[in-house]
């Protein structure tokens, strides 16, 4: 009795959904709206279309404006001041004529020529940290389309590999469906036959849903004017170059954004301590002031010297120097990071590499070669339906298991090329 309901309720739930699809609906041929193909777009498009649009590719860029614009003011002369006074002059004396006074003052104070040099210093290496960090910026936001444009690429692989699963499983529940009624076959194969094809519709039924999250993922990073319906245009079968590792770590430290960044910093900082005790040494400027009233008129140039005596700029030397030590520390910390990151990343570049070619050239190939057997030992009778379910569940297991290493040898070489950025 248990058997008999088993199987009724596995018949019911692959004939309801059949029924119910919208495909099995009449529906006259010229009712039909032709689908138009969705827009596919190869990864240098999708790049282009990032570096473009993306909003957080325009902030870096303001950052950088702001960047420039510190240059500028680091440029600027000290503005003149002018002073004008007017009032009245009485007699104390006799003899004396009362009346208006004026006087003008005009003073220039003179910019230091070290100190200029030093100030420009630290604002044109605070102008490189900024280009490094929108370069480091979009440098992370390239890497990362990547990834989830490959990680597209491995679903739609994976959809179509539950999509050819759900072919065969139906194809086998149909010959076991004859085999069973015929009497060649008992009912349990049936219900094995039957519990499969569940299995892989629900395979199918994932599949198309992880690629709906993995499209909405990559929109997300290229930006909002790429359409919701897309499609990609890519292979994750390529086979990337990686060139040695030594290679690779003298680039990591020539050209990584991040590392680029600190480096800039560290100068910055130098200039600035420089600028701090060149601010210690006596400022000057020149004066020239006309007096008048009644009876004369006073013309005077003179020079006005700011001696540093009570305020020797302690403070702001001390606190530059601290930063300066950060910076350095900062460098060292950076690079270490990096090339660690660089190591692991190409370890993982090895492994993967490995397990593809393991998976293509012998394992895969075998448990087809398997499964192709146990299929037509199944067909002459010679072997159970078993020993043929679990043929391909072998099969099944190494075509996934090479997916997903043809996706992480992707996700090995983009890691060693956001770490190396190239130009």
């Amino acid at each position: 009795m248990f058997r008999k309901v088993l199987i009724a309720v596995a018949l019911s739930a692959v004939a309801v959904p059949a029924l119910a699809a919208p495909g099995n609906e009449a529906v006259p041929a010229s009712a039909q709206p032709e689908a138009r193909p969705a827009a596919a777009y190869s990864l240098q498009a999708l790049r282009e279309m990032a570096r473009a649009t993306h909003p957080s590719v325009a902030a870096a860029e303001a950052y950088v404006e702001a960047g420039r614009a510190q240059l500028t003011t680091a440029g600027a002369y000290p503005n003149p001041e002018v002073e004008f006074m007017a009032g009245r002059s009485s007699a104390r004396m006799p003899g004396v004529v009362a009346g208006s006074t004026q006087s003008l003052a005009l003073t220039q104070r003179l910019d230091n020529p070290w100190q200029r040099d030093a100030r420009l210093g630290a604002a044109r290496f605070g102008l490189e940290a900024r280009e490094a960090e929108r370069r480091g910026l979009q440098n992370d936001l390239l890497a990362r389309l990547d990834q989830r444009f490959f990680d597209m690429l491995r679903r739609q692989a994976e959809l179509r590999a539950s999509q050819e699963d759900l072919g065969i499983a139906e194809q086998i529940r149909s010959k076991v469906a004859v085999r069973v009624n015929t009497g060649e076959s008992p009912r349990f194969e049936l219900i094995k036959a039957d519990t499969e094809l569940l299995n892989a519709q629900k395979a199918a039924e994932s599949a198309s849903l992880r690629i709906a999250q993995a499209r909405a993922a990559l929109r997300s990073v290229v930006g909002p004017t790429l359409p919701a319906d897309f499609q990609v245009d890519g292979s994750l079968t390529r086979s990337p170059v990686v060139p040695p590792l030594d290679e690779l770590r003298a680039d990591v430290l020539a050209r990584n954004p991040e590392l680029l960044r600190s480096q800039a910093e560290v100068r910055r900082a130098e200039r600035q301590l420089e600028l701090e005790r060149l601010r210690r040494q006596p400022e000057v400027a020149l004066k020239v002031a006309d007096e008048r009233d009644r009876e004369l008129r006073d013309t005077r140039l003179g020079v006005v010297v700011s001696v540093p005596i009570w305020d020797r700029r302690q403070g702001p030397v001390a606190e530059a120097a601290a930063l300066l030590s950060r910076s350095r520390s900062e460098e060292a910390g950076q690079q270490l990071v990096l090339l660690q990151a660089l190591e692991g990343a190409y370890r993982e570049y090895e492994i993967a590499r490995t397990q593809v070619n393991a998976l293509e050239n012998g394992i895969l190939r075998e448990a087809e070669s398997t499964m192709k057997v146990a299929e037509a030992a199944y067909r002459f009778g010679e072997r159970g339906i078993l020993e043929y379910l679990d043929a391909q569940r072998v099969f099944r297991a190494a075509r996934n298991e090479l997916i997903a290493a043809r996706y992480a040898l992707q996700l090995a070489v983009i890691e060693i090329e956001r770490l190396r950025a190239p130009q």
